[in-house]
């Protein structure tokens, strides 16, 4: 089973109902796109967008609990994202890791979470541009494979997503040789340890737009891309979501 094309979008802390209309250029704009196509907006916009999109677009968390309910104010389970009409959770993602000091063991506890729900996790990895300076990318990208995917991870139930931390809202890309050479360790890393490792769909994200969508696209190992301030609009998303279609 070759990997799924995922087009993902990362709306972050962006977005009201009336953001909701980018939904409906999209699904007027693309109504049978070559690949899956993800969105995951504020918590607060989960339900509104999954009833909009009707499964033609599949709506997912920012982050989830690794508890099941309990005293956790303002946090949000893995079961309430999957009841609010989510399919996927984004984990482990760089501003979480900083923000809220995320380490590599709460991100797999969240991802056994997220797949005891039944949603798709979509672990995400990345090197600091310190790390990068330091020739350190590949140890770091290994050890947070190891670290933050779960021992229960199959390709159905987990995405991964490299998004190297100095690319992202910076409008700085890694060149292709980089990228590619991250994506064929995550996928030795993957193989090497699940038995359906080469399947797993691998995104890269990190200040992918329009004009660069099918060059990256183009690199082996790269099945996708979880896209930031890109997806927050039709005009913008769409043509990524073609240039994944046709790659």
């Amino acid at each position: 089973m070759a990997p799924r094309k995922l087009a993902a979008g990362n709306w972050k802390m962006n977005g009201t109902l009336a953001s909701l209309a980018e939904i409906d250029r999209l699904l007027a704009d693309h109504p049978a796109p070559g690949c899956d196509v993800l969105i995951c907006p504020p918590a607060t916009l989960v339900h509104a967008m999954a009833a909009r999109a009707q499964g033609r677009i599949a709506t997912g968390g920012q982050d989830c609990h690794a508890r099941t309910s309990g005293a956790h104010t303002g946090d949000i389970a893995a079961a309430q994202l999957k009841d609010a009409g989510a399919s996927h959770v984004i984990l482990g993602h760089s501003e979480r890791r900083t923000d809220h000091a995320e380490t590599d063991a709460q991100v797999a506890a969240k991802a056994v979470a997220a797949h005891q729900a039944g949603l798709v996790a979509v672990i995400c990895v990345g090197e600091t541009e310190a790390q990068r300076d330091a020739g350190q990318t590949l140890d770091v990208i290994s050890a947070q494979l190891a670290g933050s995917v779960p021992d229960g991870a199959t390709a159905a139930n987990t995405v991964i997503a490299y998004e190297p931390v100095w690319a992202i809202g910076t409008g700085r890309t890694p060149t292709n040789d980089q990228i590619a050479e991250v994506h064929a360790l995550m996928r030795d890393r993957l193989a090497a340890r699940f038995a359906d490792g080469a399947d797993f769909a691998l995104l890269y994200g990190g200040s992918v737009k329009p004009g660069n969508a099918a060059e990256i696209f183009a690199i082996p190992h790269v099945n996708g891309a979880l896209v930031g301030g890109a997806s927050l609009k039709a005009e913008d998303f769409g043509p990524i979501i073609a240039a994944l279609s046709a790659a």
